[in-house]
């Protein structure tokens, strides 16, 4: 029989009406009681098996295992073999299944069929082949070649694997020929990176001795929610409370702020006043390390407030300009005089520094984007960092680490198929404006060499003919990015646009053709490295699930099918890169298919870790490329101690440089090429430093965009411990359990104001809001809380999504939000000695009215 529509609905029917007449029929009482002893029935273990993977929601990037039945994912855990994450992932880990299967992903690649860009402009996006798909895009790079115009292609990644990245990032560009490829990076937390930098010589994220350390301070972060390594944070801080001392400094109660035995919520952007009063009193009190810093000739303290030191006095062991710093910086920086900056008390900024001195070495001065993502942050980078040094905790057990690694093959040479075009366009001048007079962008203390991210928007608007081809992955930064009405407007003026990416976000409605990206973590071959908890290591993603989609990994596959375009149309150097010079390690086999490279690309990568020619330290030796695939990771010895020590920091004097012979150098460098002076430099950079100053560590007084009188309010933006890096927002289980984070609830948006404030303002909680600044206007919920400092409010990223899915957006087909992106009203603007996008620090005002 044929079922039609009616005969299903009056069958629908008549199944209800029997249920009701069952259920009226029923006794009161239940033929089940829940309540009745029951004796236990013997059962197996769930049919199914683990399958080692990598997460990355976050940067630190867990080994973990995901739990595979009938070829679907259904849970998650941290791989029992790590030693970062001890066996355990935070609650991003958890959203992987649900991120994976979720139903509004794309499913197949797309084309736009309607001309007009826009937010809330229907791209009329139809369904279409990889084929189809990559044919145009590969019509339209072959356009530019022809029209010696290769320069014009631009790419740009977002969340990416650390070793297939350069199949993509590092190679595309080099070998079809543009200059214009640029990382997210500077939008992430760049900035950091300065401090310890520019002080030891090591631009890079650090590792922490949570195991040792019995001072803890948490500066502008919160290493249980976010961060990296949050699971083996979450695995150490018990045993850090019950033998030390915690110290939270923010000016939000986050996590860590609400178990810390001591909280101060500091001013936004008064990081160097409060770090320089902290080093004031480690000084004037004889807490600093002797065996790292180094001490008086004649033993007598002669650090006193207001006074100046002679530098022959002093002999230092394994820093530099100690002194200088005192004299230049440091012998004014009183604790009142920190107060009145950063509103912390005096009596609290003694307290803390005597402990973190009591317990020096063994101290960890975490510092996180919120002391350095700001328009001056290199130098409160540095100012942070530097008590590092100061207490001798520096590579020392219970201190800070730099990282480490494990043996990881690079990919062959790809020289010889650069040919002369390419080389030419690469060497044109890139579209972030690194390197311009008024942006550094000293990333390894050498001008021009950092990624300015967010300004590329900008550069395409200057110049609206510099890009005709676009290519992003797993990116979105018309929401991830601050002032994000100018990549509204950028996007909308690109001839031709291809998103990768797995679910439809607001980049993606810019887009004209969108291929769907697999979800790595359990889609997609690559290898992973990180370190954390003093150990390197290298993770696996592999295909452990069965991938319901027609989607595609972006690095490998895809770029293996795109060379395979190119090399019809004439311009076989990228394919034939690929399929020369990759070589299975155990058969010597070279990849005929996309799936063949993207394993095989794994497979060169991790050789060294289980075809080892000779018996590495660490784990024990892993037998050959199945064993690697079923352990899933490897993990290098423990961390050496002292590894800068006796001369051996990469910094121009060898050692920790307080006085940093390194941020002079590049200064001098880059004021050279512009034929100018360093306080020229300086001011056109919207730094505050003159003279001497400039290459200490210092406090940069609070650059804000909105007078007080228009925008009497401090914008503060943080990350949710539910955040995988933006992507989760479609996710139920993130929007149900937003509460988690303190200060925020479920299925809403809301702005923390203290109530204070409110009371001020007429301002009532539940009430429904608008917050102004400068740049624009959103909407959300208000809730009074005293977890923010009087004269701030603070909004947690991540909701206000005009796209992404269902979930995520309030009304997806009409493009309303969920509240409000906090990108929205948080200015363009720039640390500009790094390059990295300003986002901490105070630097937005705001005014909230009712809405």
């Amino acid at each position: 029989m044929k079922l039609t529509r009616r005969i299903f609905l009056m069958a629908s029917g008549l199944s209800a009406g029997s249920l009701m007449v069952g259920c009226a029929g029923m006794s009161a009482a239940p033929l089940h009681s829940a309540l009745i002893p029951r004796k236990a029935k013997p059962s197996s273990p769930a049919m199914g098996e683990w399958v080692a993977s990598t997460c990355q929601g976050c940067t630190q990037w867990c080994a973990i295992q995901i739990f595979v039945q009938g070829g679907r994912a259904t849970r998650v855990r941290g791989n029992p073999l790590s030693k970062t994450n001890h066996g355990y992932v935070c609650p991003r880990g958890h959203l992987i299944p649900q991120q994976m299967y979720d139903p509004d992903r794309i499913k197949v690649p797309m084309k736009r069929t309607n001309p007009l860009k826009g937010r809330g402009i229907d791209p009329k996006f139809v369904p279409i082949s990889w084929d189809e798909a990559l044919n145009t895009v590969a019509d339209k790079m072959i356009a530019l070649r022809t029209a010696g115009e290769t320069h014009k292609l631009m790419y740009m990644r977002g969340r990416y694997s650390p070793t297939s990245t350069e199949l993509l990032y590092g190679t595309l560009p080099k070998i079809f020929g543009t200059g214009n490829y640029f990382s997210h990076s500077a939008i992430c937390a760049e900035a950091e990176k300065m401090g310890p930098g520019l002080t030891q010589g090591f631009f890079g994220y650090r590792d922490y001795d949570l195991a040792n350390t019995n001072c803890l301070v948490a500066w502008g972060c919160d290493p249980l929610a976010s961060n990296r390594m949050v699971p083996n944070t979450m695995n150490r801080f018990p045993d850090i409370v019950k033998r030390g001392t915690v110290i939270a400094v923010d000016p939000r109660l986050s996590n860590i702020a609400a178990k810390a035995h001591e909280w101060l919520p500091i001013s936004p952007g008064t990081d160097g006043a409060l770090a320089g009063a902290i080093a004031h009193v480690l000084l004037t009190e004889g807490l600093w390390s002797r065996e790292f810093v180094g001490d008086f000739k004649d033993g007598k303290n002669l650090f006193v407030a207001g006074k100046s030191v002679d530098e022959a006095a002093f002999t230092e062991k394994e820093t530099h300009g100690l002194v200088k710093w005192w004299n230049l910086e440091l012998k004014d920086r009183t604790p009142a005089w920190g107060e009145k900056e950063s509103l912390i008390p005096a009596a609290q900024i003694v307290r803390v520094a005597r402990a973190m001195g009591r317990a020096a070495p063994k101290v960890t001065v975490w510092m996180g984007p919120g002391a350095a993502m700001q328009p001056r942050g290199t130098y409160s980078s540095m100012a942070v960092h530097a008590l590092n040094g100061l207490l001798g905790s520096i590579d020392a057990e219970g201190g800070v680490w730099q990282s480490g690694s494990v043996p990881i093959a690079k990919f062959p040479k790809l020289d010889k198929y650069v040919d002369e075009q390419a080389k030419a366009a690469s060497k044109g001048k890139k579209l972030d404006g690194r390197g311009a007079k008024d942006m550094p962008a000293m990333m390894g203390a050498k001008p021009g060499s950092g990624v300015v991210t967010n300004n590329v928007a900008n550069g395409m608007l200057k110049d609206p003919g510099a890009v005709k081809v676009f290519i992003s992955s797993w990116s979105n930064f018309a929401f991830s990015a601050t002032g994000t009405q100018r990549w509204e407007k950028a996007l909308a003026a690109v001839p031709f646009f291809v998103h990768m990416v797995p679910n439809a976000s607001e980049m993606t409605m810019f887009a004209d053709i969108v291929l769907p990206s697999t979800f790595n973590s359990a889609e997609g071959w690559s290898i992973v490295t990180n370190m954390g908890n003093g150990h390197a290591y290298a993770s696996i993603q592999q295909g452990a699930v069965k991938r319901l989609w027609d989607v595609k990994q972006e690095e490998t596959e895809v770029m293996w099918l795109l060379a395979e375009k190119l090399k019809a149309r004439g311009f076989a150097n990228l394919f034939d890169y690929y399929a020369k010079e990759f070589k299975d390690p155990e058969t010597g086999k070279a990849p005929t298919t996309a799936l063949e490279f993207s394993e095989i690309a794994a497979k060169m990568t991790s050789a060294p870790l289980w075809m080892a020619k000779e018996p590495l330290k660490g784990d024990a030796p892993i037998s050959g490329w199945a064993d690697f695939k079923k352990k899933g990771m490897f993990s290098g010895p423990k961390y050496t101690l002292k590894k800068g020590w006796g001369g051996k920091f990469n910094t121009p004097t060898k050692k920790f440089e307080f006085y940093s012979e390194s941020l002079k150098k590049g200064l001098l460098e880059h004021a050279k090429k512009y034929e100018t002076s360093v306080d020229d430099i300086l001011t056109v950079s919207g730094y505050m430093a003159r003279g001497e100053v400039a290459f200490v560590p210092h406090y940069e007084t609070v650059k804000r965009h909105g007078s007080m009188v228009d925008f009497p309010l401090t914008f503060i933006d943080y990350k949710s411990r539910l955040n995988r890096e933006g992507r989760s927002q479609n996710v139920p289980w993130y929007q149900e359990f937003k509460k988690v984070d303190p200060g925020d609830v479920s299925w809403g948006d809301v702005v923390k104001m203290n109530p204070l404030d409110g009371a001020k303002l007429g301002l009532k909680n539940g009430d429904n809001v608008t917050i102004t600044s400068i740049t624009g206007t959103i909407s959300c919920q208000l809730k009074l809380w005293e977890g923010v400092r009087p004269g701030t409010v603070a909004k947690c990223f991540g909701q206000g999504h005009w796209a992404y899915g269902r979930v995520a957006a309030k009304d997806f087909a009409k493009a309303m939000p969920r509240g409000g992106n906090n990108n929205e009203i948080l200015v363009d603007d720039y640390d500009r000695l790094s390059g990295a996008t300003a986002r901490n620090g105070g630097f937005t005002g705001v005014r909230i009215q009712k809405a």
